[in-house]
């Protein structure tokens, strides 16, 4: 089963979270055609940025987001131009963007333009700060809106250090699941109604929303930044090993677990000591750090696939913090199809693969992208342009064919 084979996407989309949303409904079977205006989509030479190569063969910075796509490009400032976005868009079932609304209105692009015309099409956008307040038109990224001023940077930092350096698109990876989400709920309401909708998902309000712990918590006193010293239970904490890697502990049954551990630990002192033996006392009498001192000290003599082990093996959750490197190596990763090998002319290369898995579909396509404007006149000629056409719509820019990026 492909899902969503059938489904027509128009994609006008730049940079990581919309375009994502797109490459996934190609993993599941719909026909994805991407719009690029002249200049092109900036991600195609992000790859400096990434530390990688960006070349029209080898361009994974830009295929993460992309693959599995048709690409047109197309001047909207024609005449001609918006002629073939409106055939393309009148055979769509979904238009995807991250084009502010303000620039979306000066093309006539915008949801309330295009519901008159389109009234089946689902609009699906993504936003830095929402479609309402005093920043609704303010440019955003993931860094800024997600990561700032979603709160993650300012909830995650150890209290005291510095924000985490994540990796770029973070954020927006996640804002891609979700879009994906509101299109598949529009998607079925069509099919009882009939009728389109407007999907958007904002950066800033996702991230509040994977934060929803500390959102709820955090107005009864449950403050954010924290310390790792000062954590309610020691055994849900990051410890470093001998080897200077980092693991985590998730053992949320504190005065169930407290002797097996210190046991294992061979921090025998510790073993019934009342004084640190129960959580609630621990907390009552700020006691956590003293606990959290005694597990550094122990772990930081044990190698960290040692400890993994032994405290697996007793039934107790703890994983290394694993780097890129680590997961490569990781048997659960390949026997879930975690990540996907694609070819690429300096060897296979490794892609994640979209997290949700259907039983009945087979294994998801990866096909890397071609350059831009590759698929402009067989794409026009799908939309019922003869050659004379294509030709004379090239000659005045209102579109452009194969445009190879610079070496």
């Amino acid at each position: 089963m492909e899902p969503l084979k059938g489904v027509k996407v128009v994609d006008l989309t730049t940079y990581l979270a919309a375009p994502t949303t797109v490459r996934v409904m190609g993993e599941w079977g719909a026909d994805l055609i991407k719009v690029e205006a002249p200049k092109g989509d900036p991600a195609r030479e992000q790859g400096a940025v990434f530390n990688m190569p960006f070349t029209d063969d080898e361009n994974l910075a830009f295929d993460v987001a992309n693959m599995d796509k048709r690409f047109i490009t197309i001047n909207l400032k024609t005449e001609r131009g918006m002629e073939v976005m409106h055939k393309l868009l009148l055979e769509a079932d979904v238009f995807v963007t991250n084009t502010r609304t303000k620039g979306l209105v000066k093309l006539g692009l915008d949801y309330e333009t295009l519901k008159e015309k389109f009234p089946r099409l689902i609009f699906a956008q993504v936003t830095g700060y929402g479609e309402k307040g005093p920043d609704k038109d303010k440019p955003g990224f993931d860094a800024t809106c997600y990561m700032a001023r979603g709160g993650v940077l300012g909830t995650t930092v150890d209290k005291g250090g510095s924000p985490m350096n994540p990796p770029n698109g973070f954020g927006d990876f996640q804002v891609s699941i979700a879009l994906l989400a509101g299109i598949c709920g529009a998607l079925y309401n069509r099919e009882k109604t009939g009728n389109g909708e407007k999907v958007t998902v904002c950066l800033q309000h996702a991230a509040s929303f994977m934060l929803s712990v500390a959102m709820i918590s955090a107005q009864y006193g449950n403050q954010y930044p924290k310390s790792r010293r000062e954590v309610v239970n020691p055994f849900n904490n990051c410890y470093r090993t001998r080897d200077e890697k980092w693991v985590i502990m998730c053992c949320p049954e504190y005065d169930r677990d407290y002797n097996k551990i210190m046991a294992l630990l061979k921090l025998d002192d510790m073993v019934d000591n009342s004084k640190y033996i129960n959580c609630a006392k621990l907390n009552a009498n700020r006691l956590n750090s003293d606990v959290i001192d005694k597990l550094d000290g122990a772990i930081a003599q044990i190698n960290r696939v040692d400890l993994v082990k032994m405290l697996s093996e007793n039934e107790l959750p703890c994983e290394a913090a694993n780097e890129p490197l680590d997961v490569y190596e990781d048997e659960q990763v390949w026997a879930n199809n975690i990540l996907a090998k694609v070819d690429y002319p300096s060897g296979k290369r490794m892609v994640p693969t979209n997290p949700i898995i259907f039983e009945s579909m087979p294994e998801p396509r990866l096909e890397t992208c071609k350059s831009q404007g590759a698929h402009t006149q067989e794409i026009m000629k799908e939309l019922g342009y003869n050659d004379a056409q294509i030709n004379e719509s090239i000659d005045q820019g209102a579109v452009t064919g194969l445009k190879l990026l610079k070496k």
